[in-house]
């Protein structure tokens, strides 16, 4: 009797025939969450849903510079006309603020004043943080140089909720862009909300004495007022990082004040510069100074406990600490800098 051969079936291997009892192999995806994907894989270990977003984002990544900017500035033109993004209790837009903004602001950043972030990784991913820098320049160009230091560097990319004066919020189209970009007035009952609610906040205790001073006293830090943000962070039980910026005292060096039409328009002071206004509004284009701005070794409050705030002495203590680490950086990073401008 004639041996018997096996005819495989055409076009298929006979280690491709389903064997009985063997499951589907599951999607390998893992969601925000946490969790895997419950699909059946049908190609690359994936399934439907998510084979087809991994080939769209890899479409989006192969496509032209251009073509993704258009992209992005016509989907944010669509969220902004149906209303599809969100705003905190505090007026914050989170989505204005990255693709306008922040976008806006960029080319200072990186062209113009080629700043310098350093100690980035001293800012936690999560959680409560009060960021307090010193403060110069004329106008608060310093204070949204460290928001976008924070955003673009971060791991993160934590927005720095800005803590403002009441000027800020009282002039008009300011106050309101203000709002929308995160800035908040810098009290105790706001800074504490932001804090508790696990954001990151900033503050700039010298306030207008600090931008409004003459260049000749450029990186002498005013006085940090009466440790109100010490007492916001000791009850929030949140770090304090200290930051440490040079490069905008040199923006608009001012060498004089005119007080008289200060109070007239109700300005805390009205600098004069050697270049305003002398050169009407040529004169308004900041310096082109060289910026570093470095964020020190965080100061732990939350073994203090909540407490502590209301003892006046470690609240000065804490205060003066905080002053005295941001001064000597500064005359650390003003040693090592090889010019204002390069």
């Amino acid at each position: 009797m004639p041996e018997a051969r096996v005819i495989p079936i055409e076009g298929r291997d006979a280690g491709d025939l389903p064997r009985r009892g063997r499951k589907a192999s599951r999607c390998a995806a893992v969601g925000a969450d946490g969790q895997r994907c419950r699909g059946k894989a049908v190609a690359d270990g994936l399934c439907g849903v998510h084979l087809e977003e991994q080939e769209r984002l890899a479409a989006h990544e192969a496509a032209p510079d251009w073509e993704r900017k258009l992209a992005g500035a016509l989907a944010f033109m669509r969220r902004r006309v149906t209303g599809d993004y969100p705003i905190d209790d505090f007026g914050f837009d989170a989505d204005l603020t990255e693709h306008v903004m922040l976008a806006g602001l960029r080319p200072l950043y990186e062209k113009y004043f080629r700043v310098e972030a350093r100690g980035i990784e001293n800012i936690p991913n999560e959680g409560g943080a009060l960021v307090v820098a010193n403060h110069s320049g004329t106008v608060p160009i310093d204070a949204m140089m460290t928001q976008v230091a924070i955003y673009d560097h971060h791991p993160a990319h934590r927005h720095l909720r800005m803590l403002g004066a009441d000027l800020v919020f009282k002039t008009p189209v300011v106050g309101e862009l203000a709002r929308k970009t995160g800035s908040t007035l810098a009290s105790n009952e706001d800074a504490e909300r932001l804090l508790t609610g696990g954001e990151l906040a900033g503050v700039w205790p010298e306030g207008f004495k600090g931008i409004g001073k003459p260049f000749s006293e450029r990186y002498r830090l005013q006085r940090f007022g009466r440790g109100g943000f010490v007492s916001a962070a000791l009850r929030s039980g949140v770090p304090i990082i200290p930051c440490s910026i040079v490069g905008a005292e040199e923006i608009y060096p001012i060498v004089g004040n005119v007080k008289v039409l200060a109070r007239l328009l109700g300005f805390p002071y009205m600098p004069v510069t050697p270049f305003f206004p002398l050169l009407g509004p040529l004169g308004l284009i900041p310096l082109p100074s060289k910026w570093i701005i470095e964020f020190g070794e965080p100061i732990a409050t939350q073994d203090l406990g909540p407490g502590a705030a209301d003892d006046p002495m470690l609240v000065f203590n804490l205060t003066d600490q905080v002053r005295e680490v941001i001064q000597q950086t500064l005359y650390k990073l003003l040693l090592s800098r090889r010019s204002v401008f390069f």
